[in-house]
């Protein structure tokens, strides 16, 4: 189940190739995209980690499952224009956000009250300096130790696009739930994801709602 967890997170953390062993071990580092940096924020922002990491316990310790929802928020904001927190932005004028676009509907607002949340807390010991990007990169990090996944090291320095994504750009670029397995392996084609990726894509996918099930019922029947 580990290395399913980071198949699936490899193609949002900024990294440009790596095998899983590379990042199970990080060891060789795997290389970065440029701009990024595993030290972007040590001498702006020294305590981003460790804020970010006490408010996810926080909320999470309230509701487990808001785990799934964040984590989701990052891969649709990464899988459409690359990991800008574009999906964060309201709509304007110029049309809706992608928060309205169909593949977006059912993400969950409580992730995004608490990327607020967060947001609002880092800009306490550091205001102006981190970007939304990383920050939801961060929580769906945090978000993934906390329900006992794996550790892993993000990579940070995105920054914060200015514009949303349209409507039929959102749409293009995220899998629909009725594609087939041939078109999901084109899709996921265009992204230089190969089946081998689909397949852990897939499994934990699953994973997630078979966890998300299993915790409701606890929680029912405590």
């Amino acid at each position: 189940m580990e290395k399913v967890v980071i198949l699936c997170l490899i193609c949002t953390l900024g990294i440009a190739y790596a095998t899983v062993d590379d990042i199970l071990t990080l060891n060789p580092e795997p290389p970065l995209v440029n701009g990024l940096s595993w030290t972007f924020y040590k001498t702006s922002c020294p305590d981003l980690e460790s804020v970010v990491r006490k408010r996810i316990n926080f909320h999470l310790k309230k509701d487990i499952t808001q785990a799934a929802g964040l984590l989701r928020v990052h891969f649709h904001d990464c899988f459409v224009e690359g990991c800008d927190g574009s999906v964060l932005l309201d709509g304007s004028a110029s049309g809706p956000s992608e928060q309205d676009a169909p593949p977006n509907l059912t993400l969950r607002a409580k992730a995004f009250e608490i990327i607020n949340d967060i947001k609002k807390h880092v800009e306490k010991a550091c205001s102006g300096v981190v970007s939304c990007a990383d920050l939801t990169a961060l929580a769906a990090r945090e978000s993934v130790r906390a329900v006992g996944g794996p550790e892993y090291r993000v990579p940070l320095g995105r920054r914060d696009s200015l514009k949303f994504a349209t409507r039929k750009v959102t749409i293009a670029n995220l899998p629909s739930p009725t594609f087939n397995a041939t078109t999901l392996i084109k899709a996921l084609a265009k992204k230089k994801l190969d089946v081998t990726d689909l397949v852990s894509l897939s499994g934990f996918v699953v994973a997630l709602l078979v966890f998300k099930r299993i915790l409701t019922k606890v929680i029912i029947w405590l």
